[in-house]
């Protein structure tokens, strides 16, 4: 996935160098999504992803007050 965001920015700057503004933004917003989605893919993944619990929201159990 690296090597596929790494060649799509190479091609951008290629791209813009060469002349063709347009088709360099288009691949930059391809390199940009590409990298959103590896992101997601490395934290959110159940199998492979990190474990954040200040992401994780759980419905805390009802306390009772004290009475006494």
């Amino acid at each position: 996935m690296m090597a596929a965001i790494y060649a799509t920015l190479l091609i951008a700057f290629i791209l813009d160098l060469l002349g063709h503004q347009r088709f360099a933004v288009r691949c930059l917003f391809i390199s940009l999504a590409l990298c959103v989605l590896l992101f997601l893919w490395e934290i959110y993944s159940p199998v492979y992803g990190f474990r954040m619990p200040w992401l994780q929201v759980e419905v805390a159990p009802l306390s009772v007050p004290f009475a006494g």
